[in-house]
């Protein structure tokens, strides 16, 4: 039987009591890559010297960039924003620099929603702060206050010929959205996959990467309306053996 990739998933920091505070990620992540012939190991934000990096990043086979908090604007070259929400320093800098480093050693990637802003921004590309006001024509991409999950859920178009639509086996698919932020300018070596109806990029790939995908939505997350995304886990599994 062959050996299960070893798959790192980014994680957060949260405080649990005033006094306490911890690293993790949501079991969807976990559950995702454990379906796919994975296993898991969560990575806290703190190796964001390249060489603890590095060593890290040796010991895995693929790497998932996952959901959170707001990349800060300095990241990128723009203007402090009041709205930004929970911002992470430390996570920012260990994402990036994880980031960069599977890009220069074609560590297999796969980001995830906030980690497509990070894969983004890792190359030189620049973020919108905030869709709804910085891009009025916008759909809403995220849920209202007190309304459901799927109210935000929209379609989203894939690039013929692209890596994400051959992973996927659609042009067109249905997806969650839970975002505010979005990639504006595209970084370099990375190419547009995906855009909401909208307009809004959806999808990033690198061509030149073994596997290199970014995708704006949670394929973690199972179930109506989102089409199944399970495959976007097994090719990254595929891509890691």
């Amino acid at each position: 039987m062959p050996t299960p990739p070893l798959i790192g998933i980014s994680a957060r920091s949260e405080a649990s009591t005033a006094s306490s505070s911890f690293y993790g990620v949501a079991q969807t992540y976990v559950r995702a890559v454990c379906r796919a012939g994975g296993l898991a190991v969560l990575l806290p934000p703190t190796c964001s010297a390249p060489q603890e990096a590095e060593v890290l990043l040796s010991r895995l086979d693929g790497l998932i960039l996952s959901g959170g908090g707001d990349v800060a604007a300095e990241w990128y070259g723009a203007a402090p924003s009041d709205l930004l929400e929970l911002v992470d320093a430390e996570r920012d800098r260990a994402e990036l620099t994880l980031a960069r480093l599977a890009l220069r050693c074609g560590k297999p990637l796969l980001a995830i929603c906030r980690g497509i802003q990070v894969l983004n921004v890792a190359l030189g590309g620049t973020l919108y702060a905030d869709i709804p006001t910085q891009l009025a024509s916008a759909l809403p991409h995220r849920p209202a206050p007190g309304a459901p999950p799927e109210s935000s859920a929209h379609v989203v178009r894939l690039e013929p010929g692209s890596r994400l639509a051959a992973i996927l086996g659609a042009t067109e698919v249905t997806t969650n959205s839970f975002h505010h932020q979005a990639v504006q300018k595209v970084g370099e070596g990375l190419v547009v996959t995906a855009r909401a109806v909208d307009g809004v990029i959806e999808g990033l790939e690198c061509p030149q990467h073994p596997f290199c995908v970014g995708v704006q939505w949670h394929p973690e997350i199972e179930g109506s309306p989102q089409d199944d995304m399970s495959g976007l886990f097994r090719a990254l599994m595929a891509a890691s053996r």
